[in-house]
């Protein structure tokens, strides 16, 4: 082997190899054309405190590490030195401080610590390490926003920002979105509650009134088909069946649809659940070469940070028949509708002039063509993070959450909440492999997580079989169960239990979601346990 090493590392190949073979005397093997790197197998800290909020207590942990900093504020302003909260920045830029710090005073510490999980002394460990940072920015998944109150716990992790972490350089919020293009669409008016400047734009660049009313979420959508009232589907992508909670009632919804027609580069779950009238149209993925008349097309990609960039794809695409996205959208556009004022085949020819119709619609794509074209990627303007606040008063806006509650329906019936996480060998609703290297399972999906301390409250032991029941609002006992999951012990908080999505997305009512956002409540399901019998 080592011989093979030095044939290869004279051929002017890097290799690279792990810190075990050190030990044989292979990092003398280097070459001037090639090097040979040893990967140290030392681990790099990503954190340096890992907190165990209980499933739920988010709202609860975000209003006591703000009721710490105000303490601390009030200790510093007593010692003679300068407080924690940016005075000039509440003054000047917010209104509602003065009712989210009467909140806070009336806020008990023990409802706050019983709630959230946390220790008084964690929490203000939190409050500390957050009040002596120059600069911090506060990143959030869907571990915050997939509740029944998700939106309330955003608003509080903005109402943190009384520090002034906004519009500070190297500050501020990200919400990390899964997908590279989920932060564009909705930029770009993918949206089901269009505000009147999208409306006014479209008016204005295509010449046509677009209706106004309020389409439908996710949720909503499934609610509608389930109704009746919506009789057609059109998927540009996903999983949506499968995505959904309550697969009882979402996979029964989907069957009573007229038409359904669905654009993807791979199978899945949804694809099968067949319609009175269903399309499946294969389409090209984005790394493949999209050519059209003009020659091989861009499409352009907008992240959390609202960066943009151009994405051309460079392998040949897998059939000849393939088509765009884009080009189906021209396509059913033009034949459904075919006295539109559009010129879907001139946008199709050259997804230029698309982007051109883009940057009439919103002008914050000024030039959108000629800095697509640059290397690199261009920011999109961001009112908030120069002090521009699009609000009715023109200032940042302090709201305060009623109660520590993010999943108020059924809080006081139960003692163990759910949440639904994805494995390592996954990505979204497709699942690679049964590994989760983040968790050290391997060969299997069907487990359930909780605490050391809750398993032995339970009296569990590691490989005991379960089943998990789905408990109503009123704390009864619901049909949406899933049943033998392998008991697994790990580092989380008391009265918190986890499986994977998306197969426990049947213990989700569809009725569970937020109803400001449409968003389903995957992250906190109460539920009960039963022991399986042998």
């Amino acid at each position: 082997m080592l011989a093979t090493l030095r044939e290869v590392a004279k051929r002017g190949a890097t290799i690279v190899a792990f810190n075990p073979l050190q030990e044989r005397g292979l990092e003398r093997f280097t070459s001037p054309q090639s090097p040979i790197e040893m990967l140290p197998l030392t681990s790099t800290a990503l954190s340096s405190t890992y907190y165990k909020v209980r499933v739920g207590g988010d709202a609860a942990m975000l209003k006591g590490v703000m009721k710490a900093l105000l303490t601390l504020h009030q200790d510093a302003q007593a010692r003679g030195d300068k407080g924690v909260i940016d005075e000039d920045f509440v003054t000047d830029h917010t209104q509602g401080f003065a009712a989210l710090k009467a909140d806070l005073d009336h806020t008990a510490w023990q409802d706050i610590i019983a709630v959230s999980g946390l220790s008084h002394s964690e929490i203000l460990h939190i409050a500390r390490l957050y009040a002596d940072a120059e600069r911090t920015i506060i990143c959030y998944g869907m571990g915050i926003t997939q509740h029944q109150h998700g939106t309330q716990n955003v608003q509080q992790l903005a109402n943190l920002l009384l520090r002034g972490n906004m519009g500070k350089q190297g500050a501020g919020i990200c919400p990390l979105r899964g997908h590279s293009n989920v932060q564009g669409d909705r930029t770009v008016g993918i949206t089901e509650i269009p505000n009147q400047a999208l409306l006014d734009g479209i008016k204005r660049t295509f010449g046509l009134t677009p209706p106004n009313k309020y389409g439908h979420a996710a949720v909503a959508s499934i609610m509608a088909i389930q109704q009746g009232s919506s009789k057609a589907l059109i998927c540009l992508g996903g999983n949506l069946a499968t995505a959904m909670p309550d697969p009882e009632v979402t996979f029964v919804a989907m069957r009573k649809l007229e038409l359904a027609v669905h654009m993807a580069t791979k199978l899945n779950r949804s694809h099968l659940l067949l319609a009175k009238n269903s399309y499946l149209l294969p389409v090209l993925g984005r790394t493949e070469k999209d050519t059209q008349a003009s020659g091989i097309q861009a499409v352009s990609v907008e992240d959390s940070m609202s960066m943009v960039h151009a994405s051309r794809g460079t392998l040949p695409p897998v059939s000849p028949y393939l088509r765009s996205e884009p080009a189906i959208v021209a396509g059913l556009a033009r034949a459904t509708l075919p006295d539109s004022q559009v010129p879907w085949e001139k946008l199709v020819a050259d997804y230029a002039r698309i982007r051109d119709a883009i940057e009439s619609v919103f002008p914050a794509f000024k030039d959108y063509n000629k800095r697509i074209q640059q290397p690199g990627v261009f920011r999109l303007y961001n009112a908030a993070s120069e002090h521009k606040w699009n609000t009715p008063s023109g200032r940042a806006q302090f709201i305060t959450l009623p109660g520590i509650n993010e999943d108020p329906c059924g809080s006081t019936h139960h003692d163990l909440v759910l949440t639904t996480l994805r494995s390592h060998d996954q990505y979204n609703t497709t699942l690679y492999g049964l590994n989760d290297r983040y968790r050290g399972v391997t060969g299997l999906r069907d487990v359930l997580f909780l605490s050391a301390a809750e398993a032995e409250r339970r009296a569990l032991r590691v490989g005991d079989k379960v089943n998990v029941i789905a408990l109503d609002a009123a704390g009864g006992q619901s049909s949406r169960r899933l049943n033998n999951l392998t008991v697994v012990v790990y580092d989380m908080a008391p009265g918190s239990v986890a499986t994977y999505y998306p197969e426990a997305n049947r213990l989700v009512a569809l009725d569970s979601y937020d109803h400001d956002s449409g968003v389903p409540a995957y992250k906190s399901v109460p539920v009960t346990l039963e022991r399986c019998r042998y």
